[in-house]
């Protein structure tokens, strides 16, 4: 793993070790508001169950920091922080989908101001990375994961094809499981859920993405390629089932379980309920359209800490003590979702116990991740779900809704910048 030793090399090790929870402690109660998400009964429920066993943790250590954990529904978590912060009644810390438009209206604390040198080089380079805005990291990565290829070995066998290492490869195996009977060879997840991460998937096997040094980028030679590519080499062929434009996350790991999708983007969560339906199954790296293994999709959402409060030093207490390599091991996720810290990753690498995980830990220093530093990416990505769909289907014009999508991105970095 990768980790960003110059920042060792800036400052004294000796007096940020002074910053850790040893000496800390004061001398009246602190009270600290954490907003979390909680989940429903679905694939990947267990995210963040974790939570309470933290917190009651982190009291046997610093049993003068009164912890009150508020439980927001996951779909309502980014209106509820946002109608909270628009308010004046922010949480010290809270997990969100974005953090560029607090960032950018001055409201969260930099990592710099609440982690320890130490800690912030531990984090996982390509993660971080991806919480800067403006030249300064604000968004704390948590719950991360990067997707491989899933594929049913028992479907592969009886179609006589082996996992696909290039986008022919894919469409080969796909149409001998449509030969075979399967109902939707590959699941393409192009629905409200999640299509932008299934969409960007696929740009960077084809050497796209959604936007680069100079903001967003859609209409690019290379996207309206992919796009074309799925239109013509899956949908129309009928390799991607009725209605990818319809096809959520949620709904295409159940029907991966049932054994009617026979192959299609998933994360880890997915190893766990594939074993109790003693599903046979294996994962292997997204290919690249020309072979090989395409860049990493990277995912999490953030922790931001609030600074209306007053609260820096407790938070980042608080935060370091959950980013250590033993709590980072222990709360990260389990297999729902992997550490973000280079120690906490290594301690899984090296743990026999935890190797169906090995793969997906290697994949997340290459990782590479929507443009969530643009203040404007929620509205674009509200876009994306609703709109990209249709670049793929029979008759669709992929040249068109990319260029629209430049047009609502244009539109929303003006909205967000007035």
């Amino acid at each position: 793993m990768r980790r960003r030793r110059f920042l060792l090399q800036t400052a004294g090790l000796a007096g940020a070790a002074a910053y850790g929870l040893s000496g800390c402690s004061s001398s009246s109660k602190t009270s600290l508001h954490l907003m979390v998400a909680s989940y429903d009964k679905s694939v990947g429920s267990s995210i963040g169950d974790q939570w309470a066993a933290a917190v009651k943790a982190y009291k046997k250590v610093k049993p003068d920091v009164e912890i009150h954990l508020e439980r927001i529904p996951f779909l309502k978590l980014d209106k509820t922080l946002a109608d909270r912060v628009k308010a004046g009644k922010a949480p010290d810390i809270a997990q969100s989908n974005a953090f560029a438009p607090f960032a950018e209206a001055g409201k969260l604390y930099p990592t710099s101001e609440l982690f320890a040198i130490p800690t912030q080089a531990d984090f996982i380079q390509s993660f971080a990375e991806a919480g800067v805005s403006h030249y300064v990291q604000y968004g704390i990565p948590f719950l991360a994961s990067t997707p491989r290829l899933f594929y049913n070995t028992k479907l592969f066998k009886q179609a006589g094809v082996s996992a696909p290492t290039s986008w022919d490869e894919l469409r080969s195996a796909a149409q001998a499981l449509k030969g075979i009977g399967v109902p939707t060879p590959y699941g393409l997840q192009l629905g409200p859920e999640a299509a932008e991460d299934e969409a960007l998937s696929w740009l960077l096997a084809g050497g796209g993405t959604y936007a680069g040094v100079t903001g967003y980028e859609f209409a690019s030679p290379s996207n309206i390629a992919t796009l074309t590519w799925l239109r013509d080499n899956l949908v129309t062929e009928g390799l991607a089932g009725s209605a990818p434009q319809r096809l959520s996350r949620t709904a295409a790991y159940g029907q991966f379980l049932q054994g009617q999708v026979g192959m299609m983007l998933a994360h880890p969560v997915l190893m766990r309920a594939a074993d109790q339906a003693r599903l046979p199954y294996a994962h292997t790296a997204f290919p690249s359209k020309g072979g090989g293994a395409a860049p990493p999709l990277g995912l999490n959402d953030w922790l931001l800490a609030f600074n209306q409060n007053g609260n820096k030093k407790a938070c980042g207490e608080l935060l370091t003590y959950l980013y250590s390599k033993k709590s980072s091991v222990a709360y990260s996720g389990g297999e729902a979702a992997l550490p973000v810290t280079a120690s906490a990753s290594d301690s899984l690498r090296s743990d026999p116990k935890q190797r169906p995980l090995w793969e997906f830990i290697d994949q997340m220093p290459k990782a590479e991740f929507q443009p969530v530093n643009l203040a404007s990416w929620p509205e674009v990505r509200a876009a994306i779900r609703t709109d990209i769909g249709a670049a793929v289907l029979r008759g669709g014009d992929p040249r068109a809704v990319l260029t629209a999508l430049d047009t609502a991105a244009s539109r929303a970095e003006i909205h967000t910048a007035s």
